[in-house]
């Protein structure tokens, strides 16, 4: 499988943007962005959209824990 053309790596990266940006403004409510995600499904190759799905679901975890979202248990501050 040949590597993507900028022009293909850009209709991927602005699709997955759309869609993130959707995920965003309506709080994570995926059936409202159900287009959006197909037209990043039809845009970018399988294994980004893995990767891509990934990187957002760390993102979101990242932004909480820095946000003070998570606190330790008390089993891992005893360890």
């Amino acid at each position: 499988m040949a590597a993507p053309s900028m022009k293909e790596r850009q209709a991927c990266w602005g699709a997955r943007d759309l869609y993130w940006r959707c995920l965003d403004d309506n709080a994570e409510d995926a059936a409202r962005c159900q287009k959006l995600r197909s037209s990043f499904e039809a845009s970018c190759p399988q294994q980004w959209i893995k990767y891509f799905d990934k990187r957002r679901d760390y993102l979101k975890f990242k932004e909480k824990f820095e946000a003070g979202g998570f606190q330790s248990s008390q089993s891992t501050e005893n360890s």
